[in-house]
C-alpha cells in the first residue's frame, strides 16, 4: 500500500476529546503534497495515528456552516 504523507498546515479547533486521549479535531491538512483542505477526524495524542475522516473544500465548508445556521437545533 502507498504511504500516505500528510502535513497539518493549522490546527483550528478541537471537537471532542476521549477516554484515551484521541481528539476529534478539525484542521488543515495537506495530503499527498496538494492542496490543502479542511479536514475533521480523530487524531492520537501525538498525531502519528489517525481514524478515518473527512475531507472538506473551502466551498464545502462553508455550504457546510450555512446547512448548520438553518437547523433548528
Amino acid at each position: 500500500m502507498a504511504e500516505i504523507r500528510y502535513e497539518i498546515i493549522k490546527r483550528i479547533g478541537i471537537l471532542s476529546e476521549g477516554s484515551k486521549g484521541w481528539k476529534k479535531e478539525l484542521n488543515l491538512i495537506s495530503w499527498n503534497n496538494q492542496e490543502a483542505k479542511y479536514d475533521i477526524r480523530d487524531w492520537s495524542p501525538d498525531h502519528e495515528k489517525m481514524s478515518k475522516g473527512i475531507t472538506l473544500t473551502k466551498d464545502e465548508l462553508l455550504l457546510l456552516r450555512k446547512i448548520l445556521n438553518e437547523m433548528d437545533i
